[in-house]
């Protein structure tokens, strides 16, 4: 019996696991049964994420992380085999929002957002993903992009590059492991609104990648901020997540409303036009 169909008594790693999707994927897979490792850059709502796991009586661990750095990347690894000989489930799902027009920002934004969004992704498939080929047994790497990694909203040039970015990487991942014989299975998670904290992502922005806002950038923040309230709640996008690792999904989209957009796209593009975004607020 697979993984697609047995998650109880594996082991998932979730990236980005203190609050949101992350936090929601946690509790998810603690629910199926499955031993969970939690990472976040932020010791205080990781240490609530854990706290919640214990609570239900989850066999879980945490390590405070960085993805954009590959040391500690490679360390949450080794963390993860020390305490549980085996990773079946790799959540890729840490991300950060940066916004403004292209030509307005400055290069700080794009190499902070591909620093989490792209290299944190990277960095992850690199510590994890060669131990996991290693093991010969089923298993599934999950890389959290977004509605912005399929479509271009405006005013999100350093977010959308970061994303549309992620999703090649997995994409590509998905082809190397099937070229290679593997086992192991990807998914692009695609969400669309979710009720997080991922348009307060500054809040953890490295000092010597700050920047000052302009008003563009600060607008986007706000009208973020402010639908983010009205997004799905996360648990229906780690549920979408669990689906598609049964069904050995590639693409999971939390709205099934943006098929009609993706079916649109080629057709627009080979036209000469500037396809479509949907709503994505």
């Amino acid at each position: 019996m697979g993984i697609v169909r047995d998650f109880a008594g594996r082991t998932a790693v979730v990236t980005g696991a203190g609050s949101g999707i992350g936090r929601a994927l946690a509790l998810r897979f603690a629910a199926e049964g499955m031993r969970v490792v939690a990472a976040d850059v932020e010791e205080d709502a990781l240490d609530e994420t854990l706290e919640l796991l214990d609570k239900r009586g989850a066999e879980a661990a945490a390590k405070v992380t960085d993805v954009g750095d590959e040391e500690q990347v490679f360390a949450l690894a080794d963390f993860a085999y020390e305490q549980y000989d085996a990773v079946h489930v790799l959540c890729n799902n840490a991300g950060v929002f940066s916004g403004g027009v292209i030509w307005g920002r400055p290069p700080t934004d794009l190499e902070w957002t591909l620093r989490v969004n792209l290299w944190g992704v990277m960095h992850g498939i690199r510590a994890f993903v060669p131990r996991m080929i290693a093991q010969d047994s089923e298993g599934h790497s999950v890389t959290t992009s977004s509605a912005a990694g399929l479509f271009v909203p405006a005013y999100s040039a350093a977010y959308t590059i970061s994303k549309f970015a992620s999703y090649a990487a997995t994409e590509t991942l998905a082809h190397d492991l099937a070229a290679q014989g593997s086992k192991l299975k990807a998914t692009v998670l695609c969400p669309g609104n979710v009720n997080t904290g991922l348009p307060g992502s500054a809040r953890n922005r490295p000092a010597e990648l700050a920047a000052e806002t302009t008003p563009d950038a600060e607008f986007l923040e706000l009208a973020l901020g402010e639908t983010a309230g009205r997004g799905i709640d996360p648990a229906l996008a780690a549920e979408t997540v669990v689906e598609a690792i049964r069904e050995e999904r590639f693409l999971a989209l939390t709205h099934p409303e943006y098929a009609e957009y993706l079916l649109a796209r080629p057709a627009e593009q080979l036209s000469g036009a500037v396809p479509q975004t949907p709503p994505l607020g």
